[in-house]
């Protein structure tokens, strides 16, 4: 059964990309910023437009060579045709000739077009991980799971499973063979876990999973003095203050202050009171620290390719050139930082 579509929400899902493709906009601040725009709309146009935005992002090259064209309309068409979509009578799909789109994507094509990947990150997967390359290509096309790490100074796993599900939200422990996550609840269906109680209350945190393995292998015991000395918003910085159980000190360092605004927002909402930001605008910031800290963590800035499936987009914008310009800060970084 063919399935109908509003042109405003079209519409908006072309101004989106838009702004993604052609100005460098981040897909999910863009998403956040058209649902502000559009509250009105119900969960079937929320639902169709994310998605929508993600997943052109993600399979732009592929859907590229469906149409043969970067046109952004006809590549919206493409991809409303791999969805089922009736392409609707508009002068937007003048070009676009169905039959084609469906013919093409039976066609054998080259794993770099399937997966959709610019031919140099190809070209490095493939030397640096070989046979495994394609199959992690499909994975990191994969949408993103959510998980979430419970806040221990206020409640527990099994209590905020039970607490999630009277909000209507399903979340199940983790089991991984060569992890313990004891902590790591997963999303069994990705919801908005922002507007529950629990999140108010600052029972957790959004997570990743592989993030949460961080702050163990700082060996934290309560009372000792930490820097987490690129905090951005500061999601590792909480979970050592869990597992300091809120006695000692640490110290939160970025260059960008709205971050660090955001981190203590954070802590008062997480009950965290051992915890001080600190604006990093200069390295004179860092001198004046050495010897300070039994711990030092360096999340330093990074290509942002193990977070493909969250960011798609960032195939698109990252370069060789960059991942060699931020291989000679991380150096840089870790020499200088490390004496705190």
């Amino acid at each position: 059964m063919s399935k109908a579509l509003h042109f405003h929400l079209a519409n908006t899902l072309s101004q989106a990309l838009t702004e993604i493709f052609e100005t460098g906009k981040h897909a999910d601040r863009m998403i956040d910023k058209y649902l502000r725009n559009n509250r009105k709309w119900g969960a079937r146009d929320r639902k169709f437009f994310a998605e929508g935005v993600y997943e052109i992002v993600r399979h732009k090259r592929k859907i590229q060579y469906l149409v043969e064209t970067e046109n952004l309309w006809d590549m919206i068409g493409a991809y409303l045709v791999t969805k089922g979509y009736e392409i609707p009578n508009w002068v937007e799909f003048d070009n676009i000739d169905v039959a084609r789109v469906q013919s093409r994507l039976k066609y054998a094509k080259p794993p770099e077009v399937e997966y959709s990947f610019p031919d140099w990150l190809n070209e490095l997967g493939a030397a640096e991980f070989g046979t495994e390359w394609v199959e992690l290509m499909k994975s990191l096309n994969q949408p993103a799971e959510v998980f979430l790490r419970v806040n221990t100074l206020k409640t527990n796993a099994d209590v905020l499973i039970k607490e999630l599900k009277t909000e209507e939200i399903d979340a199940e422990k983790i089991k991984a063979k060569d992890f313990l996550f004891p902590n790591t609840l997963k999303l069994k269906e990705r919801k908005n876990v922002f507007i529950t109680q629990a999140f108010k209350k600052g029972h957790f945190e959004m997570q990743d999973a592989a993030s949460q393995l961080v702050a163990p292998l700082l060996e934290l015991t309560p009372g000792l003095r930490v820097v987490d000395a690129c905090a951005g918003a500061g999601g590792k910085s909480l979970h050592i203050a869990a597992m300091l159980e809120n006695k000692g000190k640490i110290i939160a360092m970025d260059i960008h202050e709205w971050k660090l605004k955001e981190l203590r927002d954070r802590c008062s909402r997480a009950g965290v009171d051992v915890l001080e930001t600190k604006l990093l605008d200069s390295n004179k910031a860092v001198k004046r620290l050495e010897n300070s800290f039994d711990r030092v963590l360096l999340d330093v800035p990074c290509s942002g390719l193990g977070v493909i499936r969250r960011n798609p987009d960032t195939k698109w914008k990252l370069s060789l050139e960059e991942i060699e310009r931020l291989t000679e800060l991380q150096k840089e970084i870790i020499s200088k930082y490390s004496e705190m």
